[in-house]
Formats: structure tokens, sequence, C-alpha cells
């Protein structure tokens, strides 16, 4: 759990004098201010004085010793085995402290499900502080409390190295803020540190359903006779319940009340707690000349993944090592920072993660008790199926059997319904764009490319985006639905799918492009203009995609009516052409979308203004295409979900606009984002997109298609098993292995009804051996000498 940060705290004047190097010729830091008594600055003290007994090191603390604001700490055993090859002895003390506990309990409406095979070791704080203690005096570290650190300019000046290790409102930071550049986030819940004085017998997550709204306790034992506690709720559900209105002591004993069956009706108590909002510190650079970030100074992670205090150690580790290893200071602290970066940066992923599942925790409610224990298990989606499977397979299996998987079958390869079209497992090809037509006709290329998806395995495999009107391309190469011939073409395909991979189904992406049309094939210039041969653009409005972009204009009530005809003339021969499943393009920035989103669409007449406004073109697009599109096939809308773009389309907007094509009849929502303006700033990451896809499920209750960088068979079926969407759309995935679906089954050793091999490719179901596996296997170990060394006969 995420300590409450000590140390410095307030605000410092900005600073203007730059920190100087060190002038020793080896630039080793003998000595060495150190601002923040928190384990990580402590810790760093330890270590560097350990490693160099004639480094002259001090370190500030503005509290008293036995001052601390949390309750207790958990450690992963990663941390402590760095703490144990750094120091044995703190490591040892350490040891002798912890409570250890395999379980997770998490209550949800009555109902309590247990998860074990997690391991945590924790402390308490006051604790860990004190073996610090000890260890800093025992190495000669001078300790000065209730101290307030000088200011940082001035330690930067008379010192070799300073290590700001003071915390989330670091006042050292503060004073670098124009080199540190430091972005704080502050989030919607608050929460209290509270503390109780018995012992859970697990880390325990409990949902308070009451009259303002959603509560929830974390807890666990950090001592034989103590836990803490941690409330927390959204900020909105804090002042209906009057929380803003109590002191202290009122709101411990309310808390306690609420949670008086988690309690067994024991009493709270706190430790100068307050209700506080969490916030997410990133810093752009760690390091100013002879100063350096540390711990929560640096970055921050929600308490509900891990240990600030971990991430605090780690970065003290670390920091040690590299100025061991370097030979200046300038390249010790670059390199401490490039090693450090991506662990945080993954953390931070996970941490926020896990932050906006408790926030939007309402969302989940209605789930089944055992999904929502395993969707609350998975949320920061670095516990997976797979890995939670290892860790408690009988929890495992009881989840999936409630979400109807039939045994031995993972949750992917369970069948799904949209309509009158079943679908035999949940994994998509998604739609990818080949730009390998030929006037609009599909050819050998794309044969090749949807059949060898089909033939390896997904449920649905998807067309690339096929254009409505020749003026709808983005690029002289791609498909079309305009004419009977190409109709024809894309009736070849589908006949090679039904009739070579059956049970495979095969879905069409309608789209026109919009301001983004008129480009050079993505090799060979993506959203570049074309040098000549450009056909006219038009849009939502008369708006550029990027600076050099060719200028789109603006639609008259006239062509959108023609727009509207063109789509419904694709859809009917998309029908005729065999297709399973029509797919509406709204998304990624093309004509439909550019209605959609504030940032393409400025126009003042009955199609723009108010998103309700912004819907209504491509509404009537879908319901015209519902019209003529067979009654039992279905009908899905890809929408982006985010424009990743300042003033752009919310999360909010992605379920209104959800929530309105659902209305309409949409039979499910594919959830993707961006691609909508040129300038958008994405948030990669593992499966990034897919918490857009979460909530509009879980708000709409409509299904969702699942997209972006979902890469394993694990991320799928823990998304799905979840509840967090209902179909993944997997596009790379593809590319690098067609039959990337049928290897997913073979890897789980799975041969139901949710995949079939073709009969051509049945013998290479298994993976081919890489080597030799028949060689005689050793029998005696000769404590001889080797024969090659042993005496000749007879000598």
């Amino acid at each position: 759990m995420l300590s409450t940060p000590s140390g410095a705290r307030g605000t410092a004047r900005p600073g203007t004098t730059k920190p100087h190097p060190p002038t020793k010729a080896n630039n080793d830091p003998l000595r060495v201010a150190i601002v923040g008594g928190g384990p990580g600055g402590l810790y760093a003290a330890a270590l560097l004085k350990r490693l160099d007994p004639t480094r002259d090191i001090t370190l500030w603390e503005r509290n008293a010793p036995d001052d601390t604001f949390g309750f207790g700490v958990v450690l992963s055993d990663e941390t402590l085995g760095g703490i144990e090859h750094a120091d044995p002895e703190v490591h040892t003390a350490l040891q002798a402290e912890f409570v250890r506990w395999d379980d997770i309990d998490i209550v949800h409406r009555g109902t309590r499900h247990t998860s074990g095979g997690h391991g945590f070791a924790a402390l308490g704080r006051r604790r860990l502080l004190e073996i610090l203690h000890d260890r800093c005096r025992a190495l000669g570290v001078d300790l000065r409390f209730r101290a307030e650190a000088p200011d940082p300019a001035r330690l930067a000046e008379t010192y070799d190295l300073v290590i700001a290790a003071d915390g989330v409102h670091s006042t050292t930071r503060a004073a670098f803020t124009d080199v540190f550049r430091p972005t704080v986030t502050a989030h919607r819940c608050r929460y209290i540190w509270l503390a109780a004085d018995f012992a859970f017998d697990a880390f325990r997550f409990e949902i308070a359903e009451t009259e303002h709204g959603v509560m929830q306790l974390h807890g666990y034992p950090f001592s034989a006779d103590a836990s803490t506690v941690i409330v927390e709720m959204r900020e909105e559900v804090w002042r209906a319940a009057g929380f803003d209105e109590l002191d202290e002591t009122e709101s411990v004993e309310r808390c306690a009340k609420i949670f008086a069956d988690a309690l067994g009706g024991r009493p709270l108590r706190s430790n100068n707690s307050a209700w506080t909002t969490f916030r997410t510190v990133v810093n752009a650079h760690w390091s100013h000349g002879n100063v350096v970030l540390l711990g929560d100074a640096a970055h921050t992670a929600h308490f509900s993944i891990g240990s600030g205090t971990k991430l605090a150690v780690e970065d003290a580790l670390a920091l040690a090592a590299c100025l061991g290893e370097h030979p200046s200071l300038d390249d010790a602290l670059h390199a401490y920072e490039a090693e450090r970066r991506p662990v945080v940066a993954s953390t931070q992923r996970a941490a926020r993660a896990s932050l906006e599942w408790f926030e939007n925790v309402s969302l989940y409610l209605h789930q089944p008790s055992r999904q929502f224990a395993f969707n609350l298990l998975t949320r920061s989606r670095r516990v997976t199926h797979d890995n939670l499977r290892l860790r408690d397979a009988r929890f495992t299996e009881s989840v999936e059997s409630g979400f109807g998987c039939p045994p031995g079958t993972p949750p992917m390869f369970t069948p799904f319904r949209l309509r009158g079209l079943t679908l035999r497992n949940r994994v998509v090809v998604s739609p990818m764009d080949m730009y390998s037509a030929a006037d609009g006709v599909p050819g050998d290329f794309h044969l090749v490319h949807l059949g060898a998806r089909a033939l390896g395995g997904a449920g649905l495999v998807m067309t690339e985006m096929v254009c409505v009107s020749p003026e709808g391309r983005i690029t002289p190469g791609c498909a079309g639905l305009w004419s009977g011939r190409q109709a024809e073409a894309w009736r070849r395909i589908t006949d090679f799918v039904h009739t070579r991979a059956p049970g495979t189904a095969v879905g069409v992406q309608l789209g026109h492009s919009g301001r983004k049309g008129s480009t050079k094939l993505m090799w060979e210039g993506m959203d570049e203009p074309l040098d000549d041969g450009n056909w006219p653009l038009v849009a939502a409005s008369a708006l550029p995609y990027k600076p050099g972009s060719q200028m789109p204009r603006e639609l008259s009530r006239a062509q959108l009516t023609d727009l509207r005809e063109q789509f419904t003339a694709a859809a009917v021969r998309a029908a005729r052409a065999g297709f399973d499943l029509l797919e509406l393009h709204c998304a990624h920035g093309y004509l439909l979308s550019g209605f959609l989103s504030p940032l393409t669409n400025r126009r003042t007449d009955a199609y723009g203004g108010s998103l309700e406004k912004r819907l209504r073109f491509p509404l009537e697009v879908f319901d015209a295409v519902r019209a003529v599109w067979p009654g039992d096939r279905p009908m899905t809308v890809r929408i982006s979900a985010t424009d990743w773009a300042q003033g752009g389309t919310t999360a909010e907007d992605a379920v209104a606009v959800a929530r309105a094509f659902a209305e309409h009849g949409a039979d499910a929502i594919d959830v993707s984002t961006g691609q909508v303006v040129a300038d958008e700033e994405p948030e990669f990451g593992r499966s990034y997109q897919t918490p857009f896809a979460d909530r509009v499920r879980n708000e709409v209750r409509v299904p969702v298609v699942a997209v972006g960088a979902i890469s394993s068979w694990d991320d799928v079926n823990s998304l799905i098993l979840a509840g967090r969407t209902d179909l993944c759309a997997l596009a790379r995935p593809h590319l690098y292995d067609p039959h990337w679906t049928l290897h997913a089954a073979a890897e789980q050793g799975y041969e139901g009804p949710g995949v079939a091999w073709p009969p051509q490719y049945r013998a290479g179901s298994r993976p081919p051996r890489t080597g030799r596996t028949d060689a005689p296997k050793p029998r005696l170990t000769l404590s001889g000498p080797p024969l090659a060394e042993a005496p000749a006969p007879g000598a």
C-alpha cells in the first residue's frame, strides 16, 4: 500500500540558481544532502554510507523521529531480494518484523470470495522507520529531525549530491519546477488512512452501498494485532454523506459504523488522519545538475496496487548502484533515471487502471459476485487469468463455471451471439487497411490475406474499411463497394471463408474517408496528399486534417442525402456479397467520425453544435443502413471513444454516443480511440484502449468489442472473464501470425468446438520440435579425472 509521504512539505520559492556539478576529479559525491526522512530517504542514506563510509551524509526531516502518517507498509519479495543483496542487516531486521499472508477476501453484496496464493509481506511503518533510523545511526549518518532543510539552491551549492526524498509536496522539486516540469493530477476519490487494533486474516476489499453512494474499504494486517484500513469513495459521495463537515474523530467513528461487519464491530483509530485526494506525480526530468528526485517526489502510484515505499526503496537501490557503476555524477544520474523510468511508468499505468477501476466501481456492482471478485483482482492488468489460475486454480475455475465456460474451455473459446449470428469464439481479426485494391476491387491479395486469417481460427474476420464511393477512398488502393464488380469480387472471398473455414464469420466495415482522403499509400507517406490525381474531399466542416493536407468542402444538406444513399447502396451490395455482419465506421476521423467530434464539426446548422446535433447525421446513416441490411444479421458501430486531444470527445461523450447507437439498434459497439486529429497525444500502453470499452459495456449495458494493444490470449481471457468486453479485436498479432487463434488454442491445450484446425493443417496442431530429445540421459557421474586425462592402461 502506498505510504503517506513524509518529509518536507509546503511551498518553496522557485529557485533560479543552477545546481553546480561536483568539483572533485573523480566526481564521487562525498558530501550528500538528503531532504526527507521517509523510508526512501533513509534507505538511500544507509546504502550510500555503507558503500563508502568516507561519505559525509546529512538527512533533514521536519517531523519528529516517531512521527508517521501511515500505519502499514507492504513490500514485495522482489524488493526484499534487492534489500537482502544490498544490506543483509536491514533485511534480517525486516524479516523479523514481517506479517505474511496469501489470501485476498472480496466482499460484494454480502458474499465473500477468497482467492489465495498471492503472497504479501507487511510491517508497521513506524517500525520500518525505527529499523532504518538505527541502521543510519550505526553507519554514521547525520539525522536531523524537527529540522527544516536549507533552501534547495543553497544545498546544491554546498553539497556534492542532493537527494530530494521529500514526498509528493516536494519543496526541492518546486524550487526547480521549470527543469523537473512536474505534472500533478488529482483524482476523483477521497480517502482516509486509518488503523484497527486487530489483524485481518487476509487482504480485504469490501464494498458498502449506502444511500449516498458506493464506499469501499481496503484493509490488511501489518502486525499480529493491527491492520491498516483505508476508506475510499468518490468526492460527490463523500460530500453527500457529510464527511466534509465532520472532524477527524467523527469521521473515524462514522467509517467504523459503515464497515462494522468487516471490523467485527471494533473501532478504528487515526493518527492525524485527514481525508485527502490522491495525486499522481509525473516529472519530465528526475535530475538537475547535482539534484535528484527519489520516491514520491519523482513519482506516485495509487495505493491500491502496491507501495510508494516499495518504489522509493527500489529507487534508492538503483541510485546507489548507479553512483558506483559510472565514472561521473552526471552519467550516474542519467543511468538511474533510464533504469527506473520504464519500471515506474509501467507501475503508474497499472496504478492508473486500478485507481480508475475503484473510481468507477459502481459500474460493476451488477456483476455476479464471483465475476466481480475476478474483475477486481485483475483490474490493473498485472494479475491475469493465467496468472490467477496458477495462484488459485479452484477460485479461477469457479469464476469460469459461473461465466458459462464448459469444463476445460478458456473464456475466449466460449461462443457469443449477436442477433442471428453465433460466433464460435471471442476473437476478432480487426479491420486493417491493406491499400492493395485496384479501382476499389479486392483481388488475390485480399483473398489470401482474409482467407488465411479465417483459416487461422478467429470467430470473426473483418475487412478493411470498404469505401462507399470513389471519393470516399483514403488512398487509390482502398477497396470499395460502390459497384457490382466489387461486390462480385467480395463474394469470391466470403464464399472461400464460408466453404474453407466453416464456422468463421466474415464482416464488412463500411466507411467514407472524409477529410482524410486522397492520400498516398501508407508505405509511401501516411496521410500525405497525393502528388497528382487528387480528388475533391468533403467533410462535416471545411477543416484540413493537418497542415499541408487538402482542404475539404463542408457538406451541404443535399450532399448529406446523397452520401446516405451511397451507404445504403453499399450495404445492399454487402448483403448480396454474403457478409455475415456489417460495421459502420464512425471512428478515426473519417467522415462520420468527423461529425461526432467537436474538434472536427464546426457546423452551425442542425448537424453541428451539441452532441445531440453532431450525432444526427451518423444516426441517419445508421438507420438507413439498418433498414436495408438483413434483419437477422448484426450491425456494429466503431467509435473513437476519445480524441486524445484537449476539447475533443471525452469518455462521457463516448458513453452517450454508444447509448444513442444502441437505442437505434446497434448490436455491439466497437470501441477504438483517436486518429481524429493529427496533434493527438495518446497514452499508449498494454491494452490501453480497453478501459473505454469496459466503461461503455458496463454503463450502457451493450455488447462491446475491445481493441488496442491486446496481444496475448491471456489478455483476451482476462478481459472477457472480467466482463470488460464481449469480443477482442486484434490487428498486429494477426499480421505477425495469421493462425494466432489456432496457436492460442494449442498453447492452452484446448481442442473443443470453439476453434477448428483445417484438416489440411491438423498435422501442425502441435509445436514442432526444435532439437534432439531422444539422446541418452547421463546415468553415472564419475568423480575421477575427465576421460581424456585418465592414465593409459598398464601405466
